[in-house]
């Protein structure tokens, strides 16, 4: 099966497994369950999911426990895009070209939808799990709230804001995104590596280092993206960051520094893979398709 099918295979089952997950939830609020819906099912790559999915069945994960991690880290993804589209954060109308989340309901309940997902990611991963040892399925959940926490995702938005307006040195713009972007896809590949036999968690490092230089590359191809593509493909606003007057890449290195930072990076990552003694050729097809995409 080639990626292009493996993509949309893994897009499609997850999608699938989302939707259900919250219309089997009794709702007590709809218009919030409403929300919620829109804002998890609703488009997107699903890169997060795809890479729980497919490390975990490279490391032998039993597929239900890896459903529920790839469902958890895509809550956590969904409830930040959410609250990073709001007027007091990003102040953005479109998020995969529809109407992003507090435009389509209202700030309130996006607010409350955001927080909705962030609990329900860590209600997945606690549930009980036969198949998973206890230590590390407590592990697994370190991992998520650590990546999404205020030493992850969250503390790289706090640093993003605070960068906003202001020139800052490529340093600096580089920890904005290990932990804004970066610290999400690293716990996405950590879960399905946990999840895994017990064999797999010699080669952790290894995979997290995959993770670490995949994380920053896929910030650096959206920072030339930004540039070069255009609102329709993108599915938001071609230009916002210059725009927000927000430091990238290519406002640091230019348009072709940018890109060879892109091709160090993604060549880091495949490097990383190649410690790995199982069949890595979907991961490195993945990543090629990743940081060469045009939305």
């Amino acid at each position: 099966m080639n990626l292009a099918q493996q993509l949309n295979d893994t897009k499609e089952h997850i999608n699938q497994y989302l939707s259900r997950l919250l219309q089997e939830r009794v709702a007590i609020a709809p218009r919030l369950n409403e929300a919620m819906h829109y804002a998890l099912v609703l488009g997107g790559k699903r890169v997060r999911p795809f890479l729980t999915l497919h490390v975990g069945a490279l490391c032998g994960a039993d597929q239900h426990s890896l459903e529920r991690a790839a469902a958890a880290v895509e809550c956590i993804h969904a409830y930040s895009l959410v609250h990073d589209d709001l007027p007091a954060m990003d102040n953005d109308s479109l998020r995969r070209g529809h109407p992003t989340c507090h435009i389509a309901f209202d700030d309130a309940t996006a607010i409350l939808a955001g927080d909705a997902l962030q609990t329900l990611a860590f209600e997945l991963l606690s549930s009980p799990d036969k198949k998973l040892n206890p230590n590390r399925q407590l592990e697994m959940i370190h991992v998520l709230a650590d990546g999404s926490g205020d030493r992850g995702m969250c503390g790289g938005q706090a640093l993003d804001l605070a960068a906003t307006g202001n020139a800052v040195p490529e340093s600096e713009l580089a920890q904005v995104h290990i932990h804004k972007t970066g610290a999400l896809i690293r716990a996405a590949v950590q879960l399905g590596v946990l999840a895994g036999h017990d064999d797999a968690q010699s080669y952790r490092a290894h995979f997290d280092a995959f993770a670490h230089y995949l994380g920053l590359a896929f910030q650096v191809r959206d920072d030339i993206l930004d540039v070069i593509g255009n609102t329709e493909s993108l599915g938001k606003t071609q230009g916002s960051d210059i725009q927000a007057n927000k430091t990238t890449y290519v406002s640091i290195l230019g348009l072709e520094g940018a890109q060879q930072r892109l091709h160090d990076l993604h060549h880091k990552a495949l490097h990383a893979l190649g410690k790995i003694p199982y069949n890595t050729q979907l991961l490195e097809a993945f990543a090629d398709h990743l940081l060469n995409r045009d939305h």
